[in-house]
């Protein structure tokens, strides 16, 4: 297994089952009572940052090191990043984004992730407190993880070890519904060159190699490829760099492009017809070619329905209503960092209704985002969190069947025998 968590050995299930609603309660309880929470979300809102996010890192760990009781969490700020922190309780993780986007501010949300991860370990943390005897043998993990919007700050936190001995991580992402999970896909980003030569348009242009005509040929190249693309696959770029001036033929163009595929096993097959376009318009212009991919790949976010299920029963008990399976699963999604993380650690990344019907990444959602309103839907999913880590914690054969949920896919993605 991925982590050194062995269940419930410290109680019979029979007792454990029959208590298991009062430490729901005293987890909801934990949340309410954390008055803190609202405030921190909005510190965070009020200052956006993009991968700097310095003032969201120290407002972070200062709510970890004050909360009481004194010196509860172990606080590591700038954990393995400069940016990322990790706060330890009693090997359970919470995950807490925090990154904005640039000029937009938080049209993600992911003030409202923190609040999530912050609330939810509060609420764990409240319940297992209140146990009789000693505490049960569970770690409680917050990791703070920037820069998902650009950078891959998780990537660069499974490279750094951050993620080993974990057996489930949690964190949840504001949207327009509840949704226990979206098909997040894999996503492959490019930057694309072109050096031509350059030559005045009017006098000699027969002199010149036009950089721009690589461009434009790349761009209209993938658009008749999406005849014959999947439906599933996704191509969006830019043309960032396009010339100086109209009477000089450009000597150098540069084009921005994300693939996106349902699967890491997909993606590659796309990035190659992709990258074909972008050659063949070198070949037909003259110009020679640089083809450079991202630092990281997104994966896609692995399933695992024992989780969701889970989510989605605790949930709906606190009046969260789920769109349906098939919407769930047949819904167009993004990318995220997190995707990674569930090829290395059991996952759930839920969605969640904040109070508004804007659309994320637009200037109403960062809004919204920022909106008293939203802070009930927020720490709902909070506690519909918490009560899941409860459930893994207190249900043995529950964490088995998460366990066995992740083998399945990492087999069915053929990554079994890739990831530590």
């Amino acid at each position: 297994p991925p982590g050194n968590f062995p269940g419930a050995p410290w109680g019979a299930p029979t007792a454990v089952s029959e208590s298991s609603k009062l430490h729901k309660l005293r987890a909801a309880d934990s949340i309410d009572e954390a008055v803190r929470l609202g405030a921190l979300s909005r510190a965070i809102w009020s200052d956006p940052e993009s991968y700097e996010e310095h003032h969201a890192h120290c407002g972070l760990t200062r709510f970890f090191e004050q909360e009481p009781p004194a010196a509860a969490w172990t606080v590591q700020p700038h954990y393995e990043l400069a940016t990322a922190f990790r706060a330890e309780w009693v090997h359970l993780a919470f995950l807490c984004e925090y990154d904005a986007l640039p000029g937009i501010g938080h049209a993600c949300g992911h003030n409202l992730i923190a609040e999530v991860g912050a609330a939810a370990a509060l609420g764990v943390k409240g319940a297992l407190e209140g146990l009789p005897g000693p505490p049960p043998p569970v770690k409680i993990i917050v990791l703070g993880t920037p820069a998902e919007e650009d950078g891959g700050g998780k990537i660069d936190l499974i490279e750094a070890g951050a993620f080993k001995n974990l057996d489930v991580v949690f964190m949840a992402h504001p949207s327009q519904e509840n949704a226990a999970y979206l098909p997040d896909v894999a996503e492959h980003d490019v930057t694309v060159k072109y050096y031509g030569k350059a030559s005045h348009a009017a006098a000699y242009p027969w002199e010149g190699v036009n950089a721009l005509d690589a461009a434009v040929l790349a761009y209209n190249n993938l658009s008749v490829l999406r005849q014959q693309m999947k439906p599933t696959w996704r191509v969006h770029g830019i043309i960032k760099n396009g010339g100086v001036k109209p009477n000089i033929i450009p000597s150098y163009s540069e084009l921005i492009y994300y693939f996106r595929a349902p699967s890491m096993k997909e993606l590659p097959v796309l990035t190659k017809k992709a990258e074909d376009c972008f050659r063949a318009a070198a070949l037909a212009t003259g110009c020679t070619v640089e083809i450079k991919g991202g630092a990281h790949d997104y994966y896609n976010v692995l399933p695992n329905k024992s989780l969701w299920k889970a989510y989605m029963e605790n949930g709906e008990k606190l009046g969260i209503e789920f769109i349906s399976e098939d919407v769930m699963l047949n819904t167009p999604s993004g990318s995220t960092d997190f995707g990674n993380v569930t090829f290395v650690v059991p996952g759930i990344h839920p969605y969640f209704y904040i109070g508004s019907a804007a659309l994320n990444h637009t200037e109403q959602y960062t809004e919204a985002a920022g909106a008293h309103e939203a802070q009930f839907y927020t720490l709902r999913t909070a506690k519909a969190l918490a009560m899941t880590a409860l459930d893994v914690i207190f249900k043995p054969e529950l964490l088995e069947s998460v366990r066995e949920d992740f083998k399945l896919q990492l087999q069915e993605e053929e990554f079994l025998n890739t990831v530590g």
